[in-house]
């Protein structure tokens, strides 16, 4: 298992009239610390676009234990639990600055051949990195 930190501040602008963050919100998080993680140990989600390859979306699930609050500081903990061949699951934890589980989430993403536009294979490189750093 490969778990990657990162820090978001719920913006004015996230939110609806009482301060509370609107659920559509949530993806978005579930993204930036998704490519935080992509970033850290392999390249930019450009880089990989650049390399050849699309990462679409296939399926969503959210669950919604609090609500995250207007200035609040958030950590998004994203999980990798298994190295993708093609499809590409992972996994999200959002807490509050409390610690406590605010919202849990997994999104299905699949490898894409960017000049085919069929589904491929996750690049060598990538797994490779994924399999040395998840012994």
């Amino acid at each position: 298992m490969l778990s990657f930190d990162t820090q978001y501040r719920v913006c004015y602008g996230d939110t609806d009239r009482m301060g509370v963050m609107y659920y559509g919100n949530y993806p978005r998080l579930y993204e930036i610390g998704r490519t935080d993680l992509i970033r850290s140990v392999w390249k930019s989600y450009r880089e990989v676009e650049e390399s050849g390859y699309f990462l679409p979306v296939r399926r969503l699930n959210a669950v919604f234990h609090k609500s995250a609050i207007y200035d609040e500081l958030l950590t998004i903990r994203t999980i990798i639990k298994e190295v993708p061949i093609v499809k590409f699951r992972i996994f999200s934890e959002i807490y509050n600055e409390k610690g406590e589980l605010i919202n849990e989430g997994d999104v299905m993403l699949g490898f894409m051949s960017s000049s085919t536009g069929k589904p491929c294979r996750a690049p060598e490189e990538f797994t490779n990195i994924l399999n040395a750093m998840m012994v």
